[in-house]
């Protein structure tokens, strides 16, 4: 059965049926192509959102005001190539993270999990749970490396890595096994809304237009209007949870290996909330879009017609 409808209609889509495992390569795939596109709205949402990092708003210097003004900041400070900083490391968080996420959320449909009131929900938040515990040592490498600029335009703690390699074995010398999942506990919250809001409204966003019939039911425009629609849902719960796994993922730590500023998810919430005010949650909230946005349009969109073509070649060759 499809991954996307829990009544798929007659025709072409009634042959997307693939398994969890095919899944699981396509789903990565799809989210890595289009992190290749979107990397640079995450490098300017991560200073974005470290900039005043439990100060007052206007007690400190903004090197970064907007998405425009703080692409050329970031391009004035590290060149063009400082747009794709932290990619390779993106690119091992997309394919971890979301070739697990699409996997057990393509066994929990297949286990007939779709069919059941808020199953989608339940699939795609336990789902991304999974997926974000898996990929978390690269997205704290990819956040760290991020971060990295001139002591100029410097925003949140600077971690002195050269590359990804030599971030995860600074880490695990330093803070041992646990080093690489420090951060986790803001990152699982901040995928399972996310991996919730975005499978879930995507299912029914692209029901809902191919009910309108305003669109060739077979066409991939179908799938774009769907993840336009899943895009504002995503972005709206993720970027309080967005801000606090940024926070913690690059604050600076101690001997032990424990965070300098932040004690978990709910300290840093609690912390934002009272020295930089609740508005704080939502700083890089245009890039945050701007990067979720298109990477959901993107990723639901190349994973929605790799499954129509994985689908036709297994019909085809049964």
């Amino acid at each position: 059965m499809p991954l996307t409808r829990a009544q798929p209609a007659p025709g072409p889509e009634a042959m997307e049926t693939v398994a969890p495992a095919v899944d699981l390569v396509l789903g990565a795939s799809a989210c890595c192509l289009a992190c290749v596109f979107t990397n640079p709205l995450e490098v300017v949402k991560t200073r974005l959102q470290l900039q005043g990092e439990l100060q007052a708003r206007g007690t400190y210097p903004r090197h970064y005001r907007g998405f425009l003004a703080s692409v050329v900041a970031v391009v004035r400070a590290d060149g063009l190539c400082g747009l794709q900083k932290g990619l390779a490391a993106g690119l091992l968080y997309q394919g971890l993270m979301n070739g697990v996420r699409f996997y057990c959320y393509s066994l929990a449909c297949q286990a007939g999990l779709a069919q059941q009131p808020g199953g989608t929900v339940v699939a795609g938040a336990v789902a991304g749970a999974l997926g974000a515990f898996v990929g978390s040592p690269a997205y704290l490498v990819k956040t760290q490396l991020q971060a990295q600029t001139v002591a100029a335009m410097a925003v949140g703690h600077q971690h002195p890595h050269q590359s990804v390699l030599d971030a995860l074995g600074t880490i695990w010398r330093q803070q041992g096994l646990a080093g690489l999942w420090r951060g986790v506990g803001g990152a699982v919250p901040r995928v399972m809304v996310g991996s919730a809001a975005q499978l879930a409204t995507f299912a029914s966003a692209k029901a809902w237009v191919q009910e309108q019939q305003w669109l060739p039911e077979d066409s991939w425009l179908v799938a774009l209007a769907g993840g336009m629609i899943s895009s504002v849902a995503v972005v709206t719960v993720m970027t309080p949870f967005d801000v606090v796994s940024t926070r913690l993922y690059n604050q600076p730590v101690d001997g032990a290996g424990r965070g300098r500023l932040y004690g978990g998810l709910a300290d840093c919430l609690v912390k934002i909330w009272r020295q930089e005010g609740p508005l704080a949650l939502y700083k890089g909230l245009g890039p945050t879009y701007l990067r979720l946005g298109p990477h959901t349009i993107l990723s639901m969109l190349f994973w929605d017609e790799l499954r129509k073509l994985a689908g036709r070649a297994q019909h085809q060759g049964s």
